[in-house]
């Protein structure tokens, strides 16, 4: 054998380390892939919702809470008139 083809090149060095970091990188992916594909699922995904129904549940949302919000209010604002007038305030609790 000759000295060449004892020692290795900076460039097959590098090919190297980069293969093995690219091995290291791509196996847990492959090992999760792996797990995930043995689970079966039983369930059907629901059908993806196009951005308008997301907007609309998104509004509904907030119109319910706003309303909530203003119910509290005005529950609070009759409590405390009461109070000032010097009755028991009633909650319908």
């Amino acid at each position: 054998m000759t000295e060449k083809s004892k020692m290795t090149s900076r460039r097959e060095a590098f090919s190297i380390l980069g293969l093995a970091t690219l091995g290291l990188a791509v196996m847990p992916n492959l090992l999760m892939v792996s797990e995930a594909e043995a689970q079966a699922s039983t369930t059907t995904p629901p059908a993806p919702q196009t951005g308008t129904e997301r907007r609309q549940e998104r509004r509904t949302e907030r119109v319910q809470r706003r309303e909530e919000r203003r119910k509290a209010r005005q529950t609070g604002r009759a409590e405390r008139a009461q109070a000032r007038e010097g009755k028991t305030p009633t909650t319908p609790h």
